[in-house]
């Protein structure tokens, strides 16, 4: 006999820790496309993918087949032990779509942490440099080094110190907040850049930074997207000192920009790039893909582990690549966010509580602000507009500094009559919220 949500939820409370948080209140019985079904049967529309996760939506027949396919045949050896052409295949696929025509390499990890730890290794052994250098309201995991790397403090580094060593923080290109008094994207004269140099001379020696690592677009920081320039402006300020430069896509990749990967909008072709979540559409794996001269810098057993790479997550992930191809989901990702940002803009011409529309692609997001002028985060009332519309049967996730962002993260196969209806939702709970300031 199946459980109800408060049962589950009680059980929840007893076996596992206070730690790990819940955006919603019920457990999943059931998903499929850009619906989520709860153990009692209600459906809700779902615009958070398991936070970009599920690009090609829950469930997808082809994906999961493959998988099938492949544990018929195995589930583990070990890639260290005995290596499979899966594993050899997925990364010529990466080697071939990440940007630049240089010879690269690639490794797979599990999460998107791990991602980032590794690629700081290849930087650090190749450069022999100890020094790594990240941007404000950067998220770049839970690990230790990543965690060191990510910018909030609460609830992501709050009790968690002594933080690894030898990492600079720099202003990142928040055009609507910008720290340096700028107008905005279009008038940006690129201080936010420059101030690498300032940073240079103030902060660390450049001699003794091996990397510069950045999201393109920043998720857990407010789906912040730079001017173009800014990206294409930082790596060649680190290249004069012979810094490298490593996109973290973790979030951003995969079609989830309008391009296959969001550095591509600042035509930046990175030395290294992180990738997970929709890469495999539900399987953990992460990637790590550079250039191969890099990535053959660490010695024989410097990279890996256990459950890297493991064979099941390769086939989702060759298969999701496949999908991405036939559903043509990187154009449908650029035309299905035109759709979403003009409605977003609509609203924000009749709620002052939106103070700012934002993204790329389907990565699209609002930031809420009680004032305009002010720009004073609505942090409160963000989370009451995604608690309404988690009662009218969408579900969101928040985002931003100040948790006053909504960022949207549905499948890039989401229909129409579904996008649609969520946005209603989600103008209701504006609406809602709005009139009560």
């Amino acid at each position: 006999m199946s459980q109800s949500n408060q049962e589950l939820m009680a059980r929840r409370k007893q076996a596992v820790p206070r730690g790990p948080f819940n955006t919603a209140p019920f457990f999943a019985a059931r998903a499929r496309g850009a619906r989520v079904t709860d153990v009692e049967g209600r459906d809700l529309i779902d615009f958070a993918a398991g936070i970009g996760v599920m690009a090609t939506g829950h469930n997808h027949p082809k994906i999961v087949e493959a998988a099938k396919r492949q544990m018929d045949d195995f589930v583990h050896t070990c890639f260290h032990v005995v290596p499979y052409e899966g594993y050899v295949r997925l990364a010529e696929e990466l080697n071939a779509r990440t940007p630049g025509t240089h010879e690269k390499k690639t490794m797979f990890a599990n999460s998107g942490a791990e991602a980032v730890e590794n690629a700081v290794k290849v930087a650090r052994a190749y450069t022999n440099r100890p020094g790594i250098l990240c941007f404000d309201n950067a998220f770049h995991g839970r690990t230790l080094l990543a965690m060191t790397l990510t910018s909030k403090i609460s609830p992501y580094k709050h009790g968690f110190g002594p933080f690894a060593p030898e990492v600079t923080r720099v202003p990142y290109a928040y055009c609507y907040r910008c720290p340096f008094g700028a107008c905005g994207p279009e008038s940006c004269s690129l201080e936010c850049a420059e101030n690498l140099k300032q940073a240079f001379i103030n902060e660390v020696d450049p001699t003794s930074v091996a990397a510069i690592i950045a999201e393109p677009v920043q998720g857990e920081g407010g789906f912040v997207v730079a001017p173009p320039a800014f990206l294409k402006r930082v790596q060649e300020i680190g290249a004069e000192h012979g810094i490298l430069f490593i996109a973290d896509e973790v979030q951003s990749g995969f079609g989830r920009t309008g391009h296959l990967f969001a550095c591509e909008a600042s035509h930046v072709v990175p030395d290294l790039m992180t990738m997970a979540k929709a890469l495999a559409s539900g399987f953990p794996l992460s990637a790590v893909t550079g250039r191969a001269d890099l990535m053959d810098t660490p010695q024989v057993g410097g990279l890996g582990g256990t459950y890297a790479g493991n064979p099941v997550c390769i086939a989702a992930a060759l298969a999701t690549l496949e999908v991405l191809d036939e559903e043509r989901l990187v154009e449908r990702a650029r035309e299905t966010g035109k759709v979403v940002k003009a409605r977003f803009d609509a609203m924000a011409q009749k709620y002052d509580l939106i103070g700012d529309v934002r993204g790329l692609g389907l990565m699209m997001a609002m930031e809420l602000v009680t004032d305009r002028k002010s720009k004073a985060p609505a942090t409160a009332e963000t989370a009451k507009v995604a608690a309404l519309a988690l009662e009218k049967g969408l579900l969101l996730v928040k985002a931003g500094t100040y948790s006053n962002v909504i960022r949207l993260l549905p499948p890039l196969t989401i229909g129409p009559e579904d996008l649609a209806e969520g946005l209603d939702i989600l103008e209701e709970a504006i609406a809602a919220v709005a009139g009560d300031l």
